[in-house]
């Protein structure tokens, strides 16, 4: 059988497998491992399949991946998601349509700690849909911008797409961040664009409210202090050369950890399930970049 045929029944075997709910990474590995096995012999296939699992756990590069989630995990469980929010809330609330720039600034920005577009989009469904419904916005408007918002992830640094495809082609993980700053940068211009076209065309989406008072706003502003400092701490450092991505990934995470102890914000559960949450994600994650490999 030529190695087109074996690719293309490996392909077929592939989507069937993922038909009847095996995992995506399980799938993966069963049919590279059978593919291989068929074109070099079973030996080989299997000697594959104990050393290339050993040289990504050994990754030092794929290491950033669980730091990465494991900061997002803590910022998630502090609430910094929620003071994000509210301190864009407070400064824009009172234009048309200024939740909706809030919940598309605020996702970029919570999006500079957090690792998943997942983890963003629904962290901001849970902070930022419940204000802009109680407020008279469009419940389509308002979903809308809130999906949109967590896609930016995928483009800002740390991006774990981005460290998954600089593992997987073999690039530097630093580059690709840097390369992302401009794309990442227009993708939050067009969002904002794309709000204030919408809302002057139709006026009824998002109603004007009443501005708050200075003495809330600066509240507000002061509660998100930890978690700027924590932003600007990652991106300063990665960019001016004194952390290396890895050192960020440890750095942030450390940062985030003794922010929310300090403002007494981590339980015990909620770190408990913090932990769990990363740790499945990050197994999922190995699985799957193995399945590829």
């Amino acid at each position: 059988m030529s190695a087109l045929a074996v690719g293309c029944l490996g392909l077929v075997a592939l989507f069937v497998l993922m038909f009847l709910q095996v995992p995506i990474g399980i799938s993966m590995i069963i049919v590279g491992v059978v593919g291989y096995a068929v074109q070099t012999g079973w030996g080989p296939a299997l000697t594959l399949f104990t050393s290339e699992p050993s040289a990504l756990l050994a990754s030092v590069d794929l290491a950033t991946v669980p730091l990465f989630l494991l900061m997002g995990t803590f910022a998630t469980a502090a609430g910094y998601s929620t003071d994000v929010y509210n301190a864009a809330a407070a400064m824009l609330g009172h234009r048309r349509g200024g939740l909706a720039y809030a919940t598309v600034g605020g996702s970029a920005v919570f999006g500079a700690v957090c690792g998943s577009s997942t983890a963003t989009a629904a962290t901001f469904a849970k902070a930022a849909l419940p204000e802009m419904l109680k407020r008279g916005y469009a419940p389509s408007f308002s979903t809308g911008t809130i999906a949109a918002g967590g896609t930016l992830k995928s483009l800002i640094p740390p991006s774990i797409v981005m460290i998954l495809y600089c593992i997987v082609a073999k690039t530097f993980i630093f580059d690709m961040f840097v390369a992302a700053v401009v794309p990442a940068l227009l993708a939050i211009a067009i969002n904002l664009m794309t709000i204030t076209l919408i809302v002057r065309m139709r006026p009824s989406v998002a109603p004007v409210l009443d501005p708050m008072p200075w003495a809330e706003r600066w509240e507000a502003l002061r509660r998100a202090l930890p978690f700027v400092l924590l932003m600007l701490t990652v991106f300063v450092g990665l960019y001016s050369g004194v952390f290396t991505v890895n050192e960020a990934a440890s750095v942030a995470a450390v940062m985030s950890l003794v922010f929310a102890l300090v403002q007494r914000r981590l339980s015990w559960n909620s770190l408990w399930l913090g932990l769990r949450e990363t740790a499945g994600a990050t197994a999922m994650i190995y699985i799957i970049i193995m399945g590829a490999t």
